[in-house]
């Protein structure tokens, strides 16, 4: 999931075809589990940029 969160998609619904293709999931399922993944502090120490932005990005959200 963090490997899918580090790169950049070319356009709209490119990396929603790739959730479903790769991981066989709905991308809300995937939404949901990536949540969860960010708070798990073995993926901080696998790869604190990215989930370091993605905190930053989702607390942004529950700010507004």
């Amino acid at each position: 999931m963090l490997a899918l969160e580090r790169r950049s998609w070319p356009g709209a619904g490119a990396k929603e075809r790739a959730i479903r293709e790769r991981l066989g999931i709905s991308p809300t399922r995937y939404y949901q589990l990536l949540n969860a993944l960010i708070d798990d502090p073995r993926a901080l120490a696998h790869d604190p940029v990215t989930v370091n932005r993605l905190r930053r990005l989702r607390d942004a959200r529950r700010e507004r």
